[in-house]
This record gives structure tokens, sequence and C-alpha cells, in this order.
């Protein structure tokens, strides 16, 4: 299994990192809230940098890093995601600071974390959050990280995929709940699994929809329902990213009633049109005029 394979070879990169000391004595608090940026009212879009992934190899060709950062930072994304790991995903640690230089915006290290030395290291290039990943950590370990974190005013994103993994999730100190809608072992990805396990989830959790984002009606699936939706992959495939997460983020207009050729010019600008076919309607529209 894929997962295995990625935990394997994080516990080689982990024997061969210098020394905790070398660095954890000049660690400074983040600045930036990762939960208040991604709770304001409405839908919240964390986007993801990735330049590709053990399904997708890579996902966006002519990756340039600092041309995205700029483009999420000038578009309506609350926060942004940076994969790190370089065997897999094909990301590096170094994009936390050159992305941290370009942007206000808080950022999330997006990791396999299975020891502690990592979230010191996030903090070392500039994150403001981490992922945990509960398919990989007992409750004990999913604690003790937060509270690491803690300490550097750093948020947890502790991301389910299953009814199990939420209930042991429940039983620790996590705030942000990400419901992944990719099966890790499989790489499958259904939208439902977020459907499935949101109502499950407490109202006073911050909760966050993952993976498997491609259209406007697929956010529209989740509205009001999470607080924010995590997308990479659908971001990085477009050539205008800007445009895409326009599409993702601007709500929908609807004109109805159109009964007249006025009144349809008159909505140009709609999005979508409402026209009436039932005979007693006083907006009944014959279909040869529609």
């Amino acid at each position: 299994m894929i997962l295995d394979k990625i935990i394997a070879e994080k516990r080689k990169e982990l024997a061969n990192k210098p020394y905790l000391n070398s660095f954890i004595c000049e660690l400074k608090k983040s600045d930036r809230d990762f939960k208040k940026a991604i709770s304001k009212p409405g839908i919240n879009l964390i986007a993801e940098i990735k330049k590709g992934s053990p399904s997708k190899s890579v996902i966006r060709k002519n990756f340039n890093l600092k041309e995205i950062a700029k483009v999420y930072d000038t578009n309506k994304v609350s926060a942004i995601s940076v994969l790190t790991d370089e065997k897999f995903f094909q990301g590096k640690l170094e994009y936390l600071t050159k992305v941290r230089a370009l942007t206000k915006k808080p950022l999330l290290r997006k990791d396999f974390i299975i020891d502690e030395y990592q979230i010191y290291e996030a903090r070392h290039y500039g994150a403001d959050a981490v992922l945990l990943i509960a398919a990989i950590l007992t409750k004990g370990q999913i604690d003790r990280f937060i509270d690491i974190a803690k300490k550097y005013n750093m948020e947890c994103l502790v991301e389910v995929h299953t009814s199990q993994e939420l209930k042991n999730v429940l039983d620790t100190k996590a705030e942000i709940i990400g419901i992944n809608n990719r099966n890790l072992d499989s790489l499958r990805i259904d939208l439902n699994t977020t459907l499935r396990l949101v109502n499950k989830v407490p109202r006073n959790k911050v909760i966050v929809s993952e993976s498997g984002f491609e259209t406007k009606e697929d956010i529209d699936s989740v509205k009001g329902k999470v607080n924010a939706v995590l997308i990479g992959t659908s971001l990085m495939r477009e050539t205008d990213i800007g445009r895409k997460i326009d599409q993702f983020m601007t709500p929908m207009i609807k004109v109805c009633g159109i009964t007249n050729a006025s009144d349809c010019l008159a909505s140009k600008d709609a999005d979508i049109i409402g026209l009436n076919f039932y005979q007693k309607s006083a907006r009944f529209v014959k279909k040869e005029s529609a």
C-alpha cells in the first residue's frame, strides 16, 4: 500500500535529520492565525501548492512556485497548503520559506507527520499549521503533537477518512477536523465521504473538506456544512489558476421568471436563468419562445 511506503520513507528521512538542538532555540511563535483565517463566515479556500502526487505523477509541468504563490496571495484564498514531501509529491521544505516571503496568509505544512521533530521543523521553515493524519497516529501522539504546536501558536489540521478515525480524533484535543475525500490506500476519491461524516462532527469544531473538488457545484454540495475546502490538484492543472479560483469562490447568480427576450438580455450577467413551462403559471413560456 502506498501509505505504508510513504511512512517507511519518512522513518528513513528522520534518521538522517540534523539534531533538533541545532535550530529549536531559534524558533519564534507563529504570528498568522490559521484557524481564524479558515473559519470566517461562508466557505473558505485553502489552496494547495503541489507539483506532483503518487496518483497523478507530475501535475503541473510548468511549476513556478513564485507565480503560484502570488496568484494565491491576490485571490480569494484564506490559507495556503504547501506539500513538503519530496519523494512522493515532489515538494520541498524550502517552499514554505519562499512562499512565506511572498504572502501574509497562513501556511499549512502538508506532509506525513509521524514525529514531533517535524513540527519544530515546520515552524523553522515558516509553517503556521501542520497536517496530522489520524490513520498513521495514535490518540496520544495527536494530543502530544497538538500541545507542541500550540507552544508556537501553531494549529493542527487533524485529518480523518472513516467513522472510526473520526471517533478516535473526537477523543483528542483536535479543534480543526479535516475530512479527506481521498482514500490514502487506494487513492480513490469520493466526495460523499464528507457528507457521510460531517454530521458526526460537533459544531464547535472547525471542519475542512479535503480533495476531489473539480467544480463550483462540488463546493456548493458542502457549503453550509464545512468551514473550508482544501483544493490542490484541480488548481495545479489549470493554466489560469486565478480564473479557476474565481470560478470556485464567486457566488452563482440565478434569475428566475424570465418571460421575454428583453428580460433575458437584462439578465446577461447571470450564471443561470429560470424558465417556467407550467401552463397555469403567470410566468409561463412557450417552448418555441424559449
